[in-house]
């Protein structure tokens, strides 16, 4: 049978409701199209509150941190942020009051922000399997190029899960594609006394979903042409994967302008095979 439900049930009780859950997943990637034994895993977290949830890299989540010491401090620590690398830029963060989801991830010097336009529709199965100390069910869907195998449990009963996905009568504890490329497993639960706040660093420009493919797709194809480097009062460029600030690129340093357009392009490569495949037109 097929369900469609809302991120998070009405009939949650606000005692449930009463604290922040933050939910930590392990990620494993297979984000190299070229390379296959190139996988990836980092944790991430979905921290659930009563309004909202995020689902955000613990990478990223450290790194603010430290960035924010560092601010006060004034002492920048290079090696520190290299540490704190991530291969989730993104960013997913959820309203149930308003039943939206936006996702944001940086392209070139901005950060693109669209709500999600697509829905789940799931087909739950009778199939059972115990994951950690849950009894989970399986359900299954496809989105975004990919079909997906959930698994989900009714003893968290809230209708949310890691990445976008969400909709089921209760907490998804582990997703993968069909292909073995993705997955997220749910290794720990914790309370915490709010949800992640996350920084925003650069301009956060508000698109259609559409709109932000389109950019992503131009800039994989002349990633350069998204920075304004070197001419008379230009900012600095965007940080780096790290989260650090890049070193300012100087006014007619072509060998500076070359060692940047190699590197974001080896990263390019290494992160061929993204969660959510292109539409095919």
């Amino acid at each position: 049978m097929k369900k469609a439900l809302s991120f998070a049930g009405i009939a949650i009780s606000s005692l449930l409701f009463s604290q922040t859950s933050r939910f930590v997943y392990q990620a494993t990637m297979k984000a190299n199209s070229a390379d296959k034994t190139d996988v990836r895993t980092e944790n991430v977290y979905l921290d659930v509150s009563p309004e909202r949830s995020v689902f955000v890299a613990e990478n990223r989540v450290k790194r603010d941190s430290l960035m924010e010491r560092m601010r006060t401090t004034g002492n920048f620590n290079r090696d520190a942020m290299e540490n704190l690398r991530s291969n989730i830029e993104y960013t997913v963060e959820k309203d149930f009051k308003t039943q939206k989801s936006v996702f944001k991830q940086r392209i070139g010097r901005d950060i693109y922000a669209y709500e999600e336009d697509r829905t789940f529709d799931w087909k739950i199965l009778p199939e059972t399997l115990i994951i950690g100390n849950y009894k989970a069910q399986k359900a299954t869907t496809s989105f975004g190029g990919r079909n997906w195998n959930a698994w989900f449990t009714t003893d968290v009963p809230f209708q949310d899960g890691p990445y976008k996905f969400s909709g089921l009568p209760g907490l998804i504890v582990k997703v993968e594609d069909e292909a073995g490329d993705y997955s997220f497993d749910l290794k720990e639960t914790k309370r915490i006394s709010e949800a992640a706040t996350l920084q925003d660093r650069g301009n956060v420009l508000k698109v259609k979903r559409a709109d932000f493919d389109k950019q992503q797709a131009k800039f994989l194809k002349d990633p350069m042409s998204f920075f304004n480097i070197g001419g008379p009062g230009a900012p600095p460029p965007p940080p780096s994967a790290s989260g650090a600030p890049s070193p300012p690129v100087m006014r007619n340093n072509p060998q500076r302008m070359k060692e940047m357009e190699t590197r974001i392009k080896t990263e390019i490569a290494k992160n061929s095979n993204p969660i959510e495949l292109p539409e095919k037109k």
